[in-house]
């Protein structure tokens, strides 16, 4: 196959640090192309993933992030540069409601976000002639009257990443400076069990510079270490000493990453008990899932789980190899017995679930 995929305007593929959509991006074009197929890809000009790139793209945008007109310019570019592949894997929003999008090509999109009532008005609009695929079962559930082609979980390739000791002492807490992400509630559960806590987050948009200055800053002590953003390298040696990684999300996730960056590392991970996370972890073997209270209590037993346990995990249930794979099924589908647009002439996996 030809695939063409197209990433958002603002973060290079892969990123230099934060930047999870942006990954699971760079793992895709990776494993398509090392499974054989020819692949496309339209990114920020600076992007250094490995495989062929439509030219004449922007650099990444990133103080425009979010911005409308900043992604139909992207969008409008790459859809010029894939005139001549068989199917179009899109992560962005504009892309696939694009007018002149080649007609006769499927397109793919893959949903990052939450379905909240804006965001299915777009999907919705986006399903007459595109295939949508939902990142966990959770994030599907909330579809409504959204067909949910397929749910695919992300993947990471975990050669590079190294299982660590857990016996650094310490938890960790790694993400956006963000109310949701829970590094208030994380603050609180690594003081009520005695135990330091590592802080990595990006703190770059104006509103996770207000949090962290407003929320976080006044009240940090002699428990916390504030270590700023963090590379990959030192991010999976921060996950991997440390007794378990902290990330009591306080909105429904669609897909904890972290998470499975974490297990990874051999590190077990304790989290609230919505959006993916019930998906992630498995309560008692990999982590545990509960409520501020709870997690204190159960932080000296999730230092005590098996870390092979934790890097097995990931390796049978979140590997790049099994999210390419499942793309892959997916994609052949589409090419072999879609209806006019793209769409698959079965009936979608999950439709009101």
């Amino acid at each position: 196959m030809r695939i063409g995929v197209v990433a958002g305007p603002w973060i290079p593929i892969p990123p230099v640090t934060y930047g999870g959509i942006e990954r699971v991006v760079d793992t895709l074009a990776r494993g398509f192309s090392a499974a054989g197929h020819e692949v496309l890809l339209a990114a920020p000009s600076e992007s250094t993933c490995p495989v062929p790139h439509v030219p004449g793209m922007r650099p990444a945008s990133r103080d425009e992030l979010g911005l409308t007109m900043s992604e139909l310019s992207h969008v409008i570019r790459a859809y010029q540069g894939l005139q001549d592949v068989d199917i179009i894997h899109d992560h962005t929003l504009a892309g696939p409601l694009h007018a002149q999008r080649p007609a006769a090509i499927p397109v793919v999109s893959t949903i990052h976000g939450p379905l909240h009532q804006d965001a299915r008005d777009v999907y919705r609009a986006m399903s007459r002639n595109t295939a949508i695929v939902a990142i966990s079962q959770d994030q599907a559930s909330h579809a409504q009257d959204v067909p949910v082609t397929q749910v695919i979980h992300h993947g990471m390739d975990v050669a590079d990443v190294p299982v660590g000791s857990g016996r650094g002492g310490y938890l960790c807490f790694v993400g956006r400076a963000s109310r949701d992400k829970g590094l208030l509630e994380a603050i609180t559960i690594a003081r009520q069990a005695g135990v330091h806590l590592k802080i990595a987050v990006k703190m770059r948009e104006p509103d996770e510079i207000r949090y962290f200055r407003e929320v976080i800053e006044p009240i940090l002590g002699p428990n916390e270490d504030f270590v700023g953003e963090v590379d990959d390298h030192a991010k999976y040696r921060l996950m991997g000493e440390a007794m378990a990684f902290l990330t009591p999300i306080q909105w429904a996730e669609p897909f904890g990453l972290m998470m499975i960056e974490a297990l990874a590392t051999g590190t077990p991970v304790l989290s609230t008990r919505i959006g993916s996370a019930p998906e992630i972890v498995e309560h008692g073997r990999t982590g545990f899932l509960g409520d501020t209270q709870e997690l204190t209590g159960l932080v000296g037993e999730a230092a005590g789980l098996s870390r092979e346990r934790c890097r097995a995990s990931v390796e049978e249930r979140f590997s790049a190899g099994r999210m390419v794979a499942q793309y892959l099924g997916l994609f052949q589908q589409l090419l072999a017995g879609r209806s006019p647009g793209g769409v698959p002439d079965a009936a979608p996996v999950h439709q009101n679930r």
